[in-house]
């Protein structure tokens, strides 16, 4: 064989001579969803109500039905229902699919004001067919924008259950990917006239890489409440709080637990459980969920509420986690009977005996039946109690599960535990490590003799991550106000080195010209903003709420953050000449708007959609009114409200507020496309056939330019990179001094490094448009 023959490729079999349409990964043997163990395993456990066995097997072999949820703290939730139900859903009347009629989408009983739904149509159809393209467009247009979630029915229980208020701390300990999280985000922001609500929510992964689908997740929500954290759950390190002067470890109101789970409760959506389901998976989880729940209710606050729940129907994953936690609580804990709560939700209270089974079929009712090679995989924590009154007072029938053929959904379990009283292992006197000195023991002294032993433990002790060792700390271990003692060995974060947090100083230049320019209020939170560098010139300026700075001034060197605050302003280079070197971002406004007080333009509904139809619309276009307010108005950024009418019912009823940018002849608005569609269909404008004709125009660009769309901007202002479900791209970036002859506006901008050279060398001499990352910088290198 020759050498130019030798490594050319052998024709490949034609792998659609096996049928019609059948490709390699469509020519895979179909999984039998029977599985002996698993059926013997359940029908031994008895939490399926007799003479419902058939029924709950022939749901688990059914398709899982897609189901959505309307973000409910947006003020536009009702427009969004609104449009839904007398549009899309509609539109899906007398439809069918491969033969089978789409059923009308219904609202989950349970699930308060109709925010959520559910349909007979799983994902895959809603993908591949042609009749429901508008639907689905509409759906994943609105997901990006964070007014819609996909997420599972059972998967919206546990944070409803929270019962969360505006002022409470949350703890989420196992977060990832993020669905219940924004629902807690929501709850936190039920009041859209209050930008800062006093409680905020600390999500947690112990999964670096997860974490950042967390943060996309929350970041759609644009809270400045919301912090991303990256830490094992089952030894998350107490964090430490300033209280009127005096630190203090911070105690959750509220905490979700959603542990790891074998997940079996999922098989109508993970098909691949049939075949691979063994007790094995959860002899092993056992033990972990025990550490995570246990480190859950130790950061509880007295009085305070969590949530444990899981994917899994097995009782050694659940009743059994739940009653080893409130045998060793000894009455500081209890299980809430929330029987009341979420009416119309089909509900199995939770079982008080069951059985431990091996992988082999060996059944044990008992740990004293377990011989002593079988001890090192079955623990004592998996039996039920044999005591029968401690058993009952335990109240395991509190907890509840769901079952996937009572109302077409999921498995899924939840128990809501209170703490009434600190744990006992936390009344424990602490063991020193070394002799504190005089002034620690006399401040120790003082605070126990006031009665409070707790308090006096908070001096000079943090809890290690099983509750049964303490760490004192000194004050000769303080360092720049971050509490708890220097480590023997550095600790080792794994993953992607974050940024740092750099809030601004008091004196800090930087803001002066932003307050006067936007004429902020005084009660603006400036010691609120911050940065993530500490070096060079600040591009991009952050907020967060002034419990979210708390919680990061202290725990510098023991939290490992992943994400925190929202976008607020962003730098528009060379913009001094106009007053003010930064420019609002779309991102925070909504948390802006209610401080500025210059700098705003009402506009019409007309008015609104001409901004958003028009990439650059001259003044022109615009009502007198509009025309009127901006004539005295320098160049420069801007904020574009509409305020609904309420002698006009069937117009848009809701507020929107919009960052725009003001030019000598024209104004434009810096809206993301997706939020552009958003509320062009809240007004009733058809996007669809607009889109489509969009999306064939960039598939003919592609090989011109395939990082993204590199437009030119006649009026020389930054641009928002809008591409739908586009992902952050690296921030290699070029300098290119661009001068706009239209607005005599030059401008320094950002230009990737990869467009450079795809640029033509006419629009190089041009004004050049930018292109800017929707998500955060921290998010630039991460690929979500």
């Amino acid at each position: 064989m020759g050498r130019r023959q030798r490594h050319r490729r052998q024709p490949q079999p034609n792998t659609r001579e096996k049928g019609p349409g059948c490709w390699p990964e469509s020519c895979y043997p179909e999984i039998v969803k029977e599985n002996e163990l698993f059926e013997l395993y359940y029908g031994k456990q008895g939490i399926v109500p007799h003479g419902e066995w058939e029924s709950f097997m022939a749901a688990l072999r059914e398709p899982l039905p897609a189901t959505l949820r309307i973000t409910g703290y947006k003020s536009h939730a009702k427009e969004i229902l609104h449009c839904l139900k007398n549009k899309y859903f509609k539109e899906l009347e007398n439809q069918v699919v491969d033969g089978q009629k789409i059923e009308m989408p219904q609202p989950l009983s349970w699930y308060p004001e109709e925010l959520a739904w559910h349909t007979n149509l799983s994902r895959k159809v809603l993908r591949k067919s042609p009749q429901l393209e508008k639907f689905h467009h509409f759906l994943v247009s609105e997901t990006e924008c964070g007014n819609i979630s996909r997420q599972e029915a059972v998967s919206m229980i546990p944070p409803l259950l929270l019962d969360v208020q505006s002022h409470h701390k949350i703890l989420d300990l196992c977060a990832a990917p993020g669905s219940k999280t924004a629902q807690l985000i929501e709850m936190l922001h039920a009041d859209m006239n209050v930008p800062f609500p006093e409680g905020f929510v600390i999500a947690n992964d112990v999964d670096n890489k997860r974490c950042y689908l967390l943060v996309h997740q929350a970041k759609r929500l644009n809270s400045p409440c919301i912090m991303v954290v990256n830490h094992d759950a089952s030894s998350i390190p107490n964090l430490q709080i300033t209280t009127n002067g005096k630190k203090e470890i911070l105690f959750y109101d509220r905490i979700l637990c959603d542990v790891p789970c074998s997940g079996d409760g999922t098989m109508r959506k993970n098909i691949d459980v049939w075949k691979k389901w063994t007790t094995q998976n959860s002899l092993q989880l056992h033990g972990l969920q025990l550490r995570i729940a246990t480190r859950g209710v130790e950061q509880l606050a007295e009085g305070g509420r969590m949530v444990y729940s899981t994917c899994s129907l097995n009782p050694v994953e659940n009743e059994a986690v739940i009653a080893s936690l409130l045998e060793k609580s000894e009455g500081a804990l209890e299980l809430a009977d929330v029987s009341s709560e979420l009416p119309g939700l089909k509900r199995m209270p939770g079982v008080t005996q069951w059985k431990v089974m091996t992988k082999d079929g060996q059944w044990f009712e008992d740990w004293s039946e377990v011989p002593s090679n079988r001890q090192t995989q079955i623990r004592p924590t998996m039996f039920p109690l044999k005591d029968e009154e401690k058993l009952k007072a335990l109240h395991l029938e509190r907890c509840f599960r769901i079952l996937p053929h009572h109302q077409n959904t999921g498995g899924f379990f939840v128990a809501v535990l209170i703490k009434k009283s600190p744990m006992p292992w936390n009344k424990r006197q602490p063991k020193l490590q070394h002799r504190l000195p005089e002034k620690t023991i006399s401040a120790v002294s003082a605070a126990a003799e006031q009665g409070s032993l707790e308090t006096a433990e908070d001096h000079v002790a943090v809890e290690a991550k099983d509750g049964d060792s303490f760490v004192t700390e000194t004050t000769e271990n303080k360092k720049d106000g971050v509490c708890g003692p220097p480590p023997s060995k550095k600790m080792k974060l794994f993953g992607f080195k974050e940024d740092p947090f750099v809030f601004l100083s008091e004196d800090d230049s930087l803001f002066s010209p932003i307050q006067t320019f936007y004429a902020l209020d005084p009660s603006f939170p400036k010691m609120n903003l911050l940065t993530r560098t500490q070096e060079g010139k600040k591009r991009q300026l952050y907020m967060v709420s002034k419990e979210i700075r708390n919680v990061l001034l202290n725990n510098s060197e023991k939290l490992k953050v992943i994400n925190t605050g929202i976008k607020v302003w962003s730098r528009n280079s060379d913009g001094e000449q106009f007053g003010c070197a930064f420019r609002l971002a779309q991102e925070g406004i909504y948390t802006l708007y209610p401080f500025i007080n210059a700098r705003i333009v009402n506009a019409s509904i007309e008015d609104v959609k001409v901004l958003l139809t028009e990439e650059n619309p001259f003044l022109s276009k615009l009502s007198n009114e509009v025309r009127n307010q901006v004539k005295a108005m320098a160049m420069g950024s801007i904020v574009l409200q509409y305020e609904p009418d309420p002698t006009k019912p069937d117009s848009l009823q809701c507020s929107i507020v919009l960052c725009g940018w003001l030019g000598k002849t024209s104004l434009r608005a810096f809206v993301a496309k997706n939020e552009r569609l958003h509320y062009l269909r809240m007004m009733g404008v058809e996007v669809f056939k607009a889109k489509r004709k969009e999306e064939d125009v960039e598939r003919k660009t592609e090989e011109e330019d395939a990082e993204g769309k590199t437009a030119i901007d006649t009026a020389g202002q930054v641009v928002e990179e809008m591409d739908l479900g586009c992902k952050a791209k690296e921030h290699s970036q070029l300098p290119e001094q661009i001068k706009d002859e239209l607005n005599g506006q030059p401008a320094m901008e950002p230009i990737e490094a990869k467009l450079v050279e795809s640029l033509s060398s006419s629009v190089k001499n041009e004004s050049t448009k930018n292109i800017e990352s929707k998500d955060n910088v921290d998010l630039s290198d991460k690929n979500v």
